[in-house]
């Protein structure tokens, strides 16, 4: 197993992680998990390098919170780089021939980076995010190279694979895996049954049992603890109650159901205003409901909003909801990382019970949660709030017990430290 001395004089391995989701600069709107969990695996003795698809605008090779980061090119010219960032693969895939087009350069370009680096470095193992394509091409390193792997899945790399092509590929990339995790109960059960022993007609006999371990995303307490922040409600010209929602304007997400339920919420109260922070390729048709619902002098579409100022935004609102539903294709909410950082900022949550949701959602305890595609409930549930302020209070409190004691980035990070060194010890012990 690779190792080199640490500053400390303590011995530690160096790892890739493979993603296709990061922040291209300083700034970015793109989501930060994968970044925020590196970096904190950097500083419990892992040497790290991450590598992810290049950007227009965004360095080849940078340092950034104690990790190396390697962006590789997927198609020439670079500015028709299309397929990842701004919503993720598989919706550009949907939205974009050109996107759709680059998904074998970007396998190739990734599959040769990776071999490159692992060759060079020497890796004690690959992080693979997403079972699709991180964890694949981690397979086949794997094979070439000996270079053992963990798998993370994070929901929306297995939920929509009802193409058996595809999943054929995800289910090489977890059965294959040194060890495989899940950010939810509700995605660790989605791959038992779709790629656990006895699901395939191949090899069922002699097919590993996949029993992924579930270990979620995290949330950074010191980021959205409630402080002295400005106001959003004055900057939006809010005089009322503020429903919040923060999220890809994508069908899954279930936006429409939730300006359904805004009427009733108005009635009840008035001069509330929904915030609806995030763009995404249903923004025009919501934007035009809204108006078919007579609504849109009520919302306000923020478009996307910097990360830094997300903590604003949630401790400014009332109610934070998160509406989610099984989209047609099959995907769904995988986690909910919106709603730890809204309960983290002190706010109420109403989210559906769909998906990984009901971990962090407890109904009545920690949130209140409502059937999917049920706007009359949805308004039912965003009021109890708004009208009971003990009850408001209640929740955010017994959530911020909760995703304290299970959900902090230090206490993930340890969790997938202890996870590799399980996989490491076990590297060792083989030789």
């Amino acid at each position: 197993m690779p190792k080199s001395q640490s500053t400390t004089g303590r011995l530690t391995s160096r790892i890739l992680v493979t993603a296709t989701t990061f922040p291209r600069w300083k700034n970015d709107t793109e989501p930060a998990f994968v970044y925020e969990l590196s970096r904190r695996l950097a500083g419990q003795g892992y040497q790290v390098d991450v590598l992810v698809p290049h950007h227009p605008g965004a360095a080849r090779f940078e340092s950034m919170g104690g990790m190396r980061i390697h962006r590789f090119q997927y198609f020439w010219p670079a500015f028709m780089q299309k397929l990842c960032y701004d919503g993720g693969i598989l919706p550009n895939i949907r939205r974009s021939f050109l996107a759709m087009v680059q998904v074998p350069f970007l396998v190739l370009a990734e599959c040769c980076a990776v071999r490159r680096l692992a060759r060079k470095n020497k890796y004690a193992l690959i992080h693979a995010h997403w079972a699709v394509p991180q964890g694949y091409i981690a397979n086949r390193v794997k094979q070439g190279l000996g270079t053992k792997y963990v798998v993370t899945v994070h929901a929306g790399d297995v939920f929509p694979l009802r193409n058996s092509f595809f999943r054929h590929f995800a289910k090489k990339a977890i059965r294959n895996a040194d060890h495989c995790t899940a950010n939810s109960t509700y995605t660790a059960e989605k791959i038992r049954s779709l790629f656990g022993k006895g699901n395939n007609k191949e090899n069922n006999t002699d097919s590993p049992t996949v029993s992924p371990e579930i270990i979620p995303m995290g949330v950074d307490f010191s980021m959205f603890s409630r402080k002295s922040r400005p106001n959003m409600k004055a900057r939006l010209g809010i005089a009322g109650k503020m429903i919040l929602s923060v999220g890809r304007l994508a069908e899954k997400k279930g936006i429409s159901y939730l300006l359904e339920a805004m009427p009733a919420v108005i009635k009840s109260n008035k001069n509330a205003k929904l915030v609806i922070v995030g763009d995404g390729p249903e923004k025009k048709i919501l934007q035009d409901k809204a108006e078919g619902l007579r609504i849109s002098k009520s919302v306000i579409f923020t478009g996307k909003v910097r990360n830094e100022l997300l903590p604003s935004y949630y401790s400014s609102a009332d109610v934070f909801v998160l509406p989610s539903i099984i989209a047609e294709g099959g995907d769904t909410e995988g986690l909910g990382v919106v709603l730890l950082e809204s309960i983290a900022a002190g706010t109420p949550v109403v989210a559906s019970n769909v998906g990984g949701i009901p971990d962090i959602v407890k109904n009545g305890k920690t949130g209140l949660l409502v059937p999917q595609k049920k706007p009359q409930l949805l308004a039912l549930a965003i009021n109890r709030i708004l009208k009971n302020n003990s009850l408001a209070k209640s929740l955010a409190k017994n959530g911020l017990v909760h995703i304290r004691q299970a959900y902090s980035w230090e206490k993930i990070a340890s969790r997938f430290a202890k996870a590799f060194k399980q996989v490491l010890t076990t590297s060792r012990k083989q030789d």
